[in-house]
């Protein structure tokens, strides 16, 4: 199936939103191969026994994101920024529940080959999502550029788009992000 353009994934968004019975069920069609290719890449990153599937990853995401009552669609941009938020707090959220089922309490979580654009540095999910939630409250944009560009795999085009901002802004707050979580990180116990 062709991939549809931004303008059509748009129009499909702004008719599911307008209540069109038929629009989910496009919407689905149109976002599905997109959904999963992001909930493989994803896993790819994560430990090699994950119990979790790309699938069950995309059907609990679409789920929770058509059911969204409080969002306007904005464009294709904003529907996989906001698919890739919700895609990190599936994966933080199973990786506490195995690390509470597995010790009993919360533990820290490897995700092997998670990188923050440099050879070699590996985090673990729960690290990341701690370390993210401190930093959006030092820079919130800096820590919404960072999900965006790790748990939705957007570019820094997209990652524009979707906050409204300029690509040089994404990247400078990139850059700001990259920094600052490397030095949270290598103090994190």
């Amino acid at each position: 199936m062709e991939r549809p353009d931004e303008n059509e994934i748009t129009r499909i968004l702004a008719a599911v939103e307008a209540g069109d019975e038929g629009a989910q069920e496009l919407l689905a069609r149109a976002v599905y191969a997109e959904l999963k290719a992001l909930g493989r890449f994803h896993l790819q990153r994560e430990r090699r026994d994950h119990t979790l599937q790309p699938t069950a990853i995309v059907h609990e995401a679409f789920v929770k994101l058509t059911g969204q009552r409080e969002v306007t669609w904005r464009s294709r941009a904003h529907f996989f920024a906001i698919a890739g938020h919700l895609m990190r707090r599936i994966l933080v959220d199973a990786a506490r529940a195995r690390a509470a089922r597995i010790q009993g309490a919360l533990q820290r979580e490897p995700l092997t080959g998670l990188q923050i654009e440099a050879e070699g540095v590996e985090t673990d999910l729960v690290a990341l999502d701690e370390a993210l939630d401190q930093l959006a409250k030092v820079d919130a944009q800096a820590a919404k550029v960072v999900e965006l560009r790790f748990f939705a795999d957007q570019t820094h085009a997209e990652v524009a788009e979707a906050l409204g901002i300029s690509e040089r802004g994404v990247r400078r707050s990139f850059q700001f992000a990259k920094a600052w979580l490397f030095r949270y990180l290598d103090r994190a116990p």
